[in-house]
């Protein structure tokens, strides 16, 4: 009887004792707390860094000012441009049968560039090459007739004219089925291509999109040169002959040498600008046409035989600030500001020459900005 009692007591609940605390859970809590801390602390991180304001930034060079040298006195931008530009076309309405050319292809001067349907054209040429045989023989007949006196000399002449007539018209026929061959006008690249093979072809458009009045475009890479449109108010300061350097907006750090080749005698009314033509005197393929470009006209600055060479920095106008007495600029040291102290020497039209607070190779801000303050982190574009 015992024994039974024992066992039931071992099977009862004993409720005077806490139930114990799930420790498990706790962790979990501690756990999530620390995710979302750790969350948060990089998204504060990366947004601070997407709040960073963005900056372009100038490189000071070094400027010694020789009886060689040349200053800056003023700043155009415009584009490239190819004086040899064609659209190659035909000289006869016709089907394309074959283009030989693809964009980017170099053609020499006469490389054939397209084939036209000339199926009907050489059958007529056909036609008069048997006409003007027959004429002949019928000439070569009656003079040796009239040699006999047994033609007359009206039979004579009728048979000249005849083979002359057909000899002519002969001529024709071959110079159109020549026509059906499209040559390349000059040498170049071409950078267009506008037809394929099964297309109608014209010289002149017929209109509703159905025909092409081109095959193909073909620019000389030569003939690249820079047009640029100077404001009125500046032209006096531009002269054919004068020395330039031109830097692409694709190369902004390469210099290329070049020289105004002429002054449109023409102005814009409505943007009050004058055109004028520069010459890149350094022919490089990367130089391509359409790109845009950025020019800086020079001026030839002597020295006096016993003076000497000007020394100093060279910066933009835009980057110094002259809300106190002291000119200062932004300088930039591992992408944070530093508000610099400068003297500046002398200035040109876009230009300054500073002779002191700056070194050649340091990077300020090209545009002084009001809002940037000493040692705020910045991102450089």
């Amino acid at each position: 009887m015992s024994d039974r009692e024992d066992l039931l007591n071992n099977l009862k609940i004993d409720r005077s004792q806490a139930p114990t605390e799930d420790h498990s859970s706790s962790r979990k809590f501690i756990m999530l707390g620390l995710a979302v801390f750790i969350v948060g602390l990089f998204s504060w991180i990366f947004l601070s860094e997407d709040e960073l304001k963005e900056v372009t930034t100038f490189t000071v060079k070094s400027l010694q000012m020789s009886d060689s040298s040349a200053t800056s006195i003023l700043d155009a931008s415009g584009y490239v441009v190819a004086r040899r530009r064609a659209t190659v076309s035909s000289k006869m309405t016709g089907k394309v049968m074959k283009v030989f050319i693809e964009e980017g292809m170099y053609v020499e001067e006469g490389q054939l560039l397209a084939q036209l349907d000339d199926s009907t054209m050489i059958a007529d040429l056909n036609y008069s090459q048997s006409q003007l045989n027959e004429a002949k023989r019928v000439f070569n007949r009656t003079q040796e007739l009239a040699k006999e006196e047994l033609a007359s000399q009206a039979s004579l002449d009728a048979a000249r004219a005849s083979v002359e007539g057909l000899e002519a018209l002969n001529a024709v026929r071959k110079q159109v089925v020549q026509d059906m061959k499209i040559l390349a006008p000059f040498s170049g690249v071409v950078v267009y291509k506008a037809a394929q093979p099964g297309e109608m072809i014209s010289p002149v458009s017929a209109g509703g999109g159905f025909t092409n009045t081109g095959i193909c475009t073909i620019v000389d890479m030569d003939s690249l040169e820079v047009e640029v449109d100077v404001n009125e108010s500046f032209i006096n300061r531009v002269k054919p002959g004068q020395p330039v350097i031109t830097n692409l907006n694709a190369y902004p750090k390469w210099d290329i040498p070049s020289e105004v080749i002429a002054i449109i005698p023409t102005a814009d009314r409505n943007k009050a600008t004058v055109r004028v033509r520069i010459a890149l005197l350094e022919k490089d393929e990367r130089v391509l046409p359409d790109m845009g470009s950025r020019v800086s006209f020079l001026r030839k600055v002597e020295t006096q035989v016993n003076e000497t060479p000007k020394e100093g920095m060279m910066i933009p106008l835009a980057a110094i600030s002259r809300s106190s007495n002291q000119p200062k600029v932004q300088a930039l040291n591992n992408d944070r500001i530093v508000i610099t102290n400068i003297e500046v020497a002398e200035e040109t039209a876009n230009y300054a020459r500073v002779t002191a607070g700056l070194k050649s190779g340091m990077k300020v801000i090209a545009r002084f900005d009001d809002d940037l303050k000493d040692n705020q982190k910045v991102i450089v574009k």
